[in-house]
């Protein structure tokens, strides 16, 4: 997963801290992310979003609201969980049951086995099928 775009600001500045013309110059012209429009936009709706704060004309950006936002989801968990307890079956014999699917599809992310394994049971996984990053 590529890192977000204020993040590799600090990582550049060495801070957490910059001012508004410092960081619209950090994302657009020593990291070529967003052209100096775009970078305004994206100052804006992280304001909104409380990934950075205005303190005394300095932003200050947020890293651990980032890193909360970044983490991702146990999704896998929430699977397996979802499987076993549909099926009336234990987190390990799911888990099994999802290893066996990679012997048969090869090297697909587990999140992607454990839904299929779920389809093939006859159970509904549509809760999920917006989370999966395919």
């Amino acid at each position: 997963m590529a890192m977000h775009p204020l993040k590799e600001a600090v990582e550049v500045k060495g801070s957490t801290e910059f001012t508004r013309s410092e960081l619209v110059g950090i994302l657009s012209f020593k990291l070529r992310r967003f052209s100096v429009s775009e970078a305004k936009e994206r100052i804006r709706e992280w304001l909104e979003e409380g990934l950075l704060e205005e303190h005394n004309g300095m932003l200050v950006a947020k890293l651990e609201i980032l890193e909360e936002k970044e983490k991702p989801e146990n999704l896998l968990g929430e699977m397996v969980v979802y499987i076993a307890r549909t099926l009336g079956w234990t987190e390990l014999e799911v888990m099994e049951g999802i290893k066996a699917l990679r012997e048969r599809y090869g090297d697909l992310d587990e999140r992607i086995l454990a839904y299929l394994f779920g389809l093939e049971k006859g159970i509904d996984m549509s809760l999920f099928k917006d989370r999966l990053e395919v």
